[in-house]
C-alpha cells in the first residue's frame, strides 16, 4: 500500500545501471517507488534504498501488456528506462524499443498517470544506418503519439561505476596485448550516470517543460581514439592500439555476437562510426542538462574511482604514490 498523499512512481527497468541510481534519488525525495522488472527476485537490492515498503519490486515485461497495466495501475508518474543493446531470442529492438515503448505510453495514459518520462538515446533517428537508433526513434514517435506531454531523455554514452563501456575497455586493456580501435575519429560526449538520474528525477518533480526531447551530454567531447588513450592512462597499461576498418570489424563483431553476452555486434560497429554528441539545436533551445539546472560531472571526477581495478596491482596501485609509479 502507498501511504496516502505520497506520489507513486513506476520505473520500468528500475534495477539496472541508471535505474538503481534513479530509484535512490526518487526514494530520497519521498516518492513511493514501484520497480517494474522481468525478474523481481533479482531486484531485492532496491528495497534498501527506502524505508520499509517504500520501494517495491514488481514483475513486468514490456512484451506482455497485462503485466504493464498492473505495473502502472495507480501510478502518478511512469518512467520507462527499458532498452536492449543487442537482439537475442524474443528480445528484439522492435518488440522492446518500439512496441514496448508504445505499450507503456498507452497504458500509462489509460491508467491516468500525469507524467511519463521515456529513456531514448542520443543519435535516435529514423534514417540512421543503425537498427538500434532507428528503433529508438520509432519508439519516441509512438510515445508522443500516445502521450503527447511525455518527456524523452536522450543521453549520450553513460559512464559510471558499473557502466558497460569504460569497464569493457578496461577489461580489454587488462586482458589483451592489443586494443582494437573502431571509429577512430568518431566523437562521443560521455555523461555521468548520476547526472542522468538526477535530470530524470527533476523531470519527475516537474522542473522542465513537458512534450520535449532532452539531449544529455557530458563536459567533454572525445574521439574514440582519445577514449582508448584515456582508458590506457587510467589503467596504467601500455598496449598496441590497432585501428580496425568497419569492413574488418563487422565480421569480427558478427562472431562475437554469437556469444551468450556479445562483447560487440555488427550494429554496434555501425554506431561507433556515428558521432554521438548533443546537437546544436538542443544547445540553442537549452534542451540539455542546462534545462535541469545541472552542470555535467567530469570524467576526471569519476573514472579514477573505478578504473583502478584494471591496473596491474589493482587496489595497491590505486593508493600507491604516483611519483613512485612514474
Amino acid at each position: 500500500m502507498v501511504e496516502q498523499g505520497r506520489k507513486l512512481v513506476t520505473i520500468f527497468g528500475g534495477s539496472g545501471f541508471i535505474g538503481t541510481q534513479l530509484t535512490q534519488d526518487l526514494a530520497r525525495r519521498g516518492y513511493a517507488v514501484r520497480v517494474a522488472v522481468r525478474r523481481p527476485d533479482l531486484a531485492g537490492h532496491v528495497r534498501m534504498f527506502g524505508f520499509p515498503g517504500q520501494v517495491q519490486p514488481i514483475q513486468a515485461n514490456l512484451r506482455f501488456p497485462d503485466s504493464v497495466a498492473a505495473a502502472v495501475r495507480g501510478a502518478d508518474i511512469v518512467i520507462n528506462l527499458v532498452g536492449i543493446l543487442f537482439e537475442k531470442g524474443a528480445q528484439r529492438f522492435s518488440a522492446v524499443q518500439v512496441q514496448g515503448a508504445k505499450t507503456v505510453a498507452e497504458l500509462s495514459r489509460a491508467a491516468g498517470a500525469k507524467t511519463l518520462i521515456h529513456m531514448s538515446a542520443l543519435g535516435a533517428a529514423t534514417d540512421s544506418p543503425s537498427a538500434y537508433q532507428r528503433a529508438k526513434a520509432r519508439g519516441e514517435a509512438e510515445v508522443f503519439k500516445a502521450f503527447p506531454q511525455a518527456m524523452v531523455i536522450r543521453p549520450s554514452l553513460v559512464f559510471g561505476q558499473d557502466d558497460g563501456f569504460f569497464n569493457l575497455f578496461g577489461f580489454l586493456a587488462r586482458t589483451f596485448p592489443v586494443m582494437p580501435l573502431i571509429g577512430r575519429n568518431t566523437s562521443i560526449q560521455p555523461v555521468y550516470v548520476g547526472d542522468v538520474a538526477e535530470a530524470i528525477a527533476r523531470a519527475a518533480d516537474g522542473m522542465v517543460r513537458t512534450g520535449k526531447v532532452y539531449e544529455l551530454g557530458g563536459s567533454e567531447i572525445l574521439t574514440m581514439e582519445q577514449v582508448i588513450e584515456r582508458v590506457l592512462e587510467e589503467t596504467q597499461r601500455k598496449r598496441l592500439v590497432l585501428p580496425l576498418a568497419s569492413g574488418i570489424a563487422k565480421p569480427l563483431a558478427g562472431l562475437m555476437a554469437l556469444l551468450p553476452k556479445p562483447l560487440l555486434t555488427p550494429d554496434q560497429v555501425v554506431q561507433l562510426g556515428i558521432d554521438n554528441v548533443v546537437s546544436e539545436k538542443a544547445r540553442r533551445e537549452k534542451r540539455t542538462l542546462e534545462a535541469f539546472g545541472l552542470n555535467p560531472t567530469t570524467l576526471d571526477a569519476v573514472l579514477p574511482n573505478y578504473m583502478w581495478r584494471f591496473r596491474r596491482n589493482g587496489e595497491f596501485d590505486r593508493h600507491a604514490n604516483p611519483l613512485v609509479n612514474g
